[in-house]
């Protein structure tokens, strides 16, 4: 049996026609796959000697510098340069290398990767929860779990290049899930948050957020040409995301967050009022830099400030998004048609995160059976459509608009 040729050598094969092919892998594009270039001859030997020539021309550091035996620390650079870095955005990047740089390969980085174990891993993770390192307090659970991510992604690819038999963080187990709590505003927290904002200047963009609960990101980035004036077709197809003092454009990261919504024609009314007084082709435009959106930082900035100025407490950007499904839900839209208008890849995501409304739902579903099937009556009080109510807050004048 001849030799079996070690990773990075090339392989060597006989043709159809006769001919000796040798064919060497020179690189991975962006999804992954391997890139090769090959040469011929009439003889293996020759074949051998010109596979070794074109190696050399191409990049004899490269071949050399990835092995079982380098350091993890290396690998790492080597995976996140080359497989990691060319397909996720500026913000992501800087998250990687600020978890690459200040934890991974502080504690991981000088061990062979072909000697790295899970107990290793395992005490790594226990490092990050304890206080024993840079920032001085135990590191965030969410935190935790992006670490493990990085090290799985880059073992994983280790494993499948054949630099290690087994990936060490398989079997290991993760800190929990802990997800922040969800707040949704009341009814009367949604007038004052819309009166403040009136008199600020802001009513438009959180009356758009309020009927639609686009993503921070979305909402940022929608220009004049995404709103048909005369349907209320609102295309949602690119996302605001930053890099350093500039706002960035880019596509959503899902096929399902390219969507179309329809607005109510009280909104739409709103926005065509709204665009006769803006002159940008940015729907939300920067009032500080020229031809550019606002911030999404700055829209979160300013919520937190409205919320202030009108007495409320205080809630994420995002929260607005679980308010308008909360709301959705309880008036009665289907689990389908939410999880399509908030931009879910599937209707399971949607369940998960609003269990506790479609709970609700479940137990009226089941009275109104109940009473349909059995004739019962209404005995409680909380079964009859509430009175809406209009709340008597008045705007805060003192604050004005500042730049974004």
């Amino acid at each position: 049996m001849g030799r079996k040729r070690k990773s990075g050598e090339g392989t060597v094969r006989l043709r159809k026609d006769g001919r000796w092919e040798g064919r060497v892998v020179i690189g991975y594009d962006e999804k992954g796959l391997p890139k090769t270039k090959n040469v011929l001859a009439k003889t293996k030997g020759e074949c051998v000697e010109k596979l070794k020539a074109l190696k050399e021309s191409i990049s004899p550091a490269t071949t050399s510098r990835v092995r079982a035996d380098m350091p993890f620390g290396e690998w790492l650079d080597h995976w996140y340069e080359t497989y990691s870095k060319p397909s996720i955005r500026p913000r992501t990047q800087r998250t990687y290398e600020g978890y690459l740089r200040l934890y991974i390969k502080p504690k991981l980085g000088s061990i062979p990767l072909n000697k790295l174990t899970t107990n290793d891993i395992q005490q790594f993770c226990a490092w990050m929860k304890s206080d024993d390192h840079i920032s001085g307090n135990g590191i965030a659970d969410s935190q935790i779990r992006n670490c493990y991510s990085l090290c799985h992604r880059a073992l994983e690819k280790a494993r499948t290049e054949h630099l290690i038999s087994r990936d060490p963080t398989d079997g290991f187990k993760l800190p929990p899930v802990r997800c922040e709590e969800m707040k949704i505003l009341s009814r009367e927290a949604m007038q004052k948050l819309l009166i403040q904002a009136k008199e600020e200047n802001y009513y438009e963009l959180f009356l758009l957020e309020l009927a639609t609960g686009l993503r921070l990101g979305e909402i940022a980035a929608l220009q004049w040409d995404d709103l048909n004036l005369t349907t209320g077709e609102l295309r949602i197809n690119k996302q605001a995301g930053t890099n350093g003092p500039d706002v960035v454009i880019c596509e959503p990261k899902t096929k399902a967050a390219v969507r179309t919504l329809i607005l109510p024609p009280s909104v739409l009314k709103v926005m065509r009022e709204y665009r006769a007084r803006v002159d940008s082709l940015w729907m939300f435009p920067s009032s500080k830099k020229e031809d550019s959106p606002m911030r999404p930082s700055s829209i979160h900035l300013r919520l937190h400030r409205i919320l202030d100025h009108a007495g409320c407490d205080r809630v994420r950007f995002h929260d607005l998004r679980h308010t308008f499904a909360t709301n959705a839900l309880a008036y009665g839209m289907d689990i389908k048609t939410l999880s399509t208008i908030l931009g879910h890849v599937s209707c399971a995501t949607t369940l998960n995160t609003y269990s506790h409304v479609t709970d609700e739902m479940r137990q009226r579903a089941a009275v109104k059976i109940d009473r349909g099937i059995a004739k019962a009556e209404i005995k409680s009080q909380e079964e009859k459509p509430k009175e809406r109510t209009m709340t008597t807050f008045q705007a805060r004048k003192r604050w004005s608009r500042k730049a974004s």
